[in-house]
């Protein structure tokens, strides 16, 4: 099966916007994932293993007023 990777990224991207974790497997998928999530300037953690990376949404805290 071939995958669009920038397709793939994006489709990642969405679901990191939408408050979900996510996870590649490939260099070039997290890359350009990478460039998105500064893109857009979301606050997310990358976690990088051996297998490959996660993208897990950093919550922010409710504001106090």
């Amino acid at each position: 099966m071939i995958m669009n990777r920038h397709a793939l990224a994006k489709d990642k991207v969405e679901k990191l916007k939408l408050g979900y974790s996510t996870f590649a497997e490939s260099k070039e998928v997290a890359t350009l994932i990478e460039q998105e999530i500064n893109a857009l300037q979301l606050n997310v953690y990358i976690h990088k293993t051996s297998v490959g990376y996660w993208f897990i949404p950093r919550k922010c805290p409710p504001i106090q007023t």
